[in-house]
């Protein structure tokens, strides 16, 4: 079985998000770590998207995080998502090709079970699972640690230099 670029896209998509945390990425971020096409990702985002798997946030400071925790997205669930025929066979689909054999074909049967155990494997996995060497894919794709910055109040440079204590004020009083 051969899954097509489009699922394979939307695994490494939803990948690279459940490696930011809680940080938001661009589809050029995670088009240039992969060295894949921006265009296509953007498609596959935005289908993520609409099936609740990709939260989206607009503006200067937007991008893409996942819309729930890794361990809630099964592998199995995504691959039958994005694939949009699984039929192994064209025989599979008998309206659109017809066998002279299907009524007494063993081998459509043995097929369907091959699929389903596959599909079935899959279904043991989480998006969780295929982040599990963490560091290793985070240094492999240059993701960046999620970065929150300090309140407005705790950016001076004099508390910065004091480690965070504030300084006396040399000024007149």
């Amino acid at each position: 079985m051969r899954l097509t670029v489009y699922t394979d896209y939307s695994l490494r998509l939803l990948m690279y998000l459940a490696l930011k945390d809680d940080g938001l990425a661009t589809i050029a971020e995670i088009a240039e770590s992969y060295g894949i096409s921006k265009n296509h990702l953007m498609k596959v985002a935005h289908q993520l998207g609409v099936a609740g798997y990709v939260a989206t946030v607009r503006g200067r400071s937007g991008g893409l995080r996942l819309a729930k925790p890794a361990e809630a997205i099964g592998l199995g669930e995504v691959v039958r998502h994005t694939e949009p025929d699984m039929a192994l066979v064209s025989c599979f689909d008998p309206v659109n090709a017809p066998c002279a054999i299907q009524r007494c074909c063993v081998l459509q049967g043995a097929l369907e079970k091959a699929r389903l155990a596959f599909v079935d494997v899959l279904d043991g996995y989480t998006l969780s699972d295929l982040v599990k060497p963490r560091a290793r894919l985070r240094a492999l794709l240059s993701v960046a640690s999620s970065h929150v910055p300090a309140p407005a109040g705790m950016r001076s440079s004099k508390r910065a230099k004091a480690g965070g204590q504030r300084q006396p004020s040399l000024g007149k009083s």
